[in-house]
Formats: structure tokens, C-alpha cells, sequence
């Protein structure tokens, strides 16, 4: 049995149609596989109108975005919430010819290490979270999603 240290308390929140979006089980795999330690995380999947408002609110950007962090506490364990817009990520994958699980299993990814601390606001910081991403895609059976 896992220690509560390492245990992964995980809430998935269907705020819009569910229709096509992925299980609980797949986000669990995903966010599983990007933490370190233990957490207590929150997925909200919402519509264009719920993203938009709260990227405009929280970052002062009036428009949907593919996933918001709000990270609360790393330690003892890391507890946040990932906020998923289905719209814009169905829009992207579209867009970036990426198959739709890979891109949920991505930005999910992303999502969990912005919990847990790691950002992309210079360079070193943007390839060393990439590299990062990339290894646990990989583990998880995805392609490398930053390749062109």
C-alpha cells in the first residue's frame, strides 16, 4: 500500500459536454506519471466561456487557453487545480495534426509540473520543462510533442 505522501487524490470535474473527452482513468495515468510524491489535484474540463473567463480574470488574457495551473501547496504533498478547455484542445490538435489523447496526455503533463513548481518564463527554464515533458510522454507510450 502507498504511503499518504504518495498517494494521488484525483477529482475530474465535467464542467461542459463529455462527449469524446477522456476518462477519469486516462487523466490519473497522466497526472500519475508527471508527480512526484503525493497530491491532491482537481480537474475541471470546462467550455470556451468558463476558460476564457477565468484566463482573463487570473492572466489578464480575454481569450480560452488550452490549460490553466493554480497550484496551492507543494509540500507535503502538491495539491492544485488544472483547468482543461476541450474546445481549444480539440482546436489544437486539429491544427497541430497531433492525435487527440496525445495532446490531452500533454498538456495534463504540463499542467501537473506547473503545479509542482517547474515554469517556462526564460529559455533554460522552457527547455528544461520540455525535456521534462518529453521524458514522461515517452514513458507513457506519446511522441515527443514538441516535434515539428
Amino acid at each position: 500500500m502507498k504511503n499518504a505522501s504518495n498517494r494521488l487524490n484525483l477529482s475530474v470535474q465535467y464542467a461542459c459536454n463529455r462527449e469524446g473527452l477522456p476518462l477519469r482513468t486516462d487523466f490519473v495515468r497522466w497526472a500519475r506519471a508527471a508527480l512526484v510524491g503525493g497530491g491532491e489535484i482537481t480537474i475541471r474540463l470546462v467550455d470556451a466561456d468558463e476558460g476564457q473567463a477565468l484566463n482573463n480574470e487570473y492572466r489578464g488574457k480575454d481569450y480560452a487557453t488550452n490549460v490553466l495551473s493554480f497550484p496551492y501547496e507543494t509540500e507535503p504533498v502538491v495539491q492544485g487545480d488544472l483547468v482543461i478547455c476541450p474546445s481549444v484542445v480539440a482546436r489544437e490538435a486539429a491544427e497541430q495534426n497531433k492525435p487527440l489523447a496525445a495532446h490531452y496526455a500533454h498538456l495534463t503533463v504540463h499542467g501537473m509540473l506547473h503545479l509542482q513548481g517547474w515554469d517556462h518564463d526564460n529559455d533554460d527554464d522552457a527547455e528544461a520543462m520540455e525535456n521534462e515533458e518529453k521524458e514522461i510522454l515517452a514513458a507513457l507510450g506519446y511522441p515527443d510533442p514538441y516535434a515539428a
